[in-house]
């Protein structure tokens, strides 16, 4: 429905605001603090609210919108479903689940080849850990600093990202690597550096903690509320070698990046390198059903035939979320939307790497397909943060006001300490990009102004 097509009977805007101020706990947030924006319909990339405004969204909600609002198919998808079945147990098998594991076994790279579907992110990366327990039969975990890999109490406790300190202590057996974050290395990036090229800080880290005693390496294929940090040319082939070689197994988090985000079916397509359990959701049927699921390598599936799978959720591989997978995957091959999300993040690029060079607030541009990151400084010689890190109050004024800004002008943005992120639907139009951008290049003007 056009937004300005709405009318009482759509709701009541401030009986349900109230009531979600009342009645709705919001992730994330002081409750005092709340102040919810009521969505009323969306198309493509684009969603409004019950008096008209309209929201270019730069961020697929969640980054989990790949297809878009309301996308025809998905949403006759189900429909269809729920007509033949709603519900049926995990341990019985549905023609949805079943077809989803076998287009997943088609697009997933390597010897993946075995599906447990979950309801989300956080769900598959706590079982792949799990998993990689029992196989292995190893305590640790070794995960990476800037990283954020769900909300549940084990993954909060495995992500880096600073929302585990509520969660802590956490669960036992994490080790913590440093990032291969280029723009600003933690090992000051010596030619060649121990951190960005994966192999020596890993190796290093391996001789204090015993091999022998860690199950799997976690990582984000590209790192993404953390800054959309990419891996440099060599760092997962790297870590992917000295995984082989002790027995560890390599666990990619593609919750954010997979399907096609970065312009190929997952992330780690671009790298050529295979983990031994992928993990992904979000973008697996856009988020219309919640959704996730663990893939895992032949081997694996192997082992599994004759030692117990001991992980399961009620609702693991729910029928509708299922047959939304289904037709999400023939939905990007029917519109060739690898191609067209590769065509539109040359613009994207393009663009960010044009204002780069007249916004003196832009420290660095990194991305590819349609997921970038545009970090923001003070000076670019130093290096400064155009906020802090985890700022709060008047330190994180500047941000809020680029993010306050955007809302005002009707585009939907997201940032992360000093780093906006750019993760519009691959759905979306050339013409919108072009406003998005117009926007941005916009308020980082007004920012270039304040830093006179």
């Amino acid at each position: 429905m056009d937004p300005s097509e709405a009318t009482p009977e759509t709701g009541d805007a401030a009986l349900a605001l109230q009531r979600d101020r009342d009645l709705v706990l919001t992730s994330w947030s002081t409750q005092s603090a709340v102040d919810p924006l009521l969505v009323s319909g969306g198309e493509g990339a684009w969603f409004w609210t019950p008096d008209g405004r309209r929201f270019l969204d730069f961020q697929s909600q969640l980054v989990n919108m790949n297809l878009g609002h309301q996308h025809p198919r998905l949403v006759e998808a189900i429909k269809r479903q729920a007509d033949t079945l709603c519900y049926v147990a995990p341990n019985m098998a549905n023609d949805a689940r079943s077809e989803l594991a076998s287009q997943l076994a088609e697009i997933t790279p390597g010897d993946l080849t075995a599906s447990y579907f979950t309801t989300g992110g956080a769900a598959a990366v706590e079982s792949a850990i799990k998993l990689a327990r029992h196989v292995t039969g190893r305590p640790k975990v070794i995960a990476r600093n800037r990283s954020y890999h769900g909300g549940t109490m084990g993954t909060l406790t495995v992500g880096g990202d600073p929302r585990r300190w509520d969660a802590e202590p956490g669960v036992p057996g994490v080790v913590r690597i440093l990032d291969p974050y280029t723009y600003r290395c933690p090992a000051g990036h010596p030619d060649p550096c121990p951190v960005c090229t994966g192999a020596p800080h890993l190796e290093e880290i391996l001789m204090y903690e015993n091999p022998s005693s860690v199950a799997a390496i976690v990582l984000e294929t590209v790192t993404g509320t953390n800054g959309i940090i990419y891996p440099p040319d060599g760092y997962l082939a790297a870590i992917r070698e000295v995984c082989d070689r002790y027995g560890i197994m390599l666990i990619l988090d593609e919750v954010m990046v997979g399907f096609g985000r970065t312009g190929t079916w997952f992330a780690c397509d671009n790298y050529d390198v295979v983990p031994d359990i992928l993990v992904v959701a979000k973008g697996i049927n856009s988020g219309y059903v919640p959704l996730g699921a663990m893939i895992v390598s032949a081997p694996i599936r192997e082992w599994l035939e004759n030692n117990r799978f001991s992980i399961g959720q009620t609702y693991a591989g729910h029928p509708l979320a299922c047959a939304v997978g289904v037709e999400s995957i023939k939905v990007f091959q029917d519109e060739d939307i690898l191609a067209r999300t590769v065509a539109a993040g040359a613009l994207v690029s393009a663009r960010l790497e044009e204002m780069a060079e007249r916004r003196r607030c832009i420290g660095d541009v990194r991305g590819m397909g349609l997921f970038h990151g545009v970090e923001l400084v003070r000076d670019r010689d130093t290096k400064e943060p155009l906020v802090p890190f985890r700022a709060t109050g008047d330190a994180a004024a500047p941000m809020a006001r680029i993010m306050n800004g955007a809302k005002e002008r009707g585009l939907f943005l997201a940032s992360y300490n000093n780093i906006i992120r750019l993760a519009p639907p691959l759905v979306t139009s050339h013409e919108d990009l072009e406003l998005g951008l117009d926007i941005l290049d916009e308020l980082l003007g007004l920012v270039d102004e304040e830093l006179v």
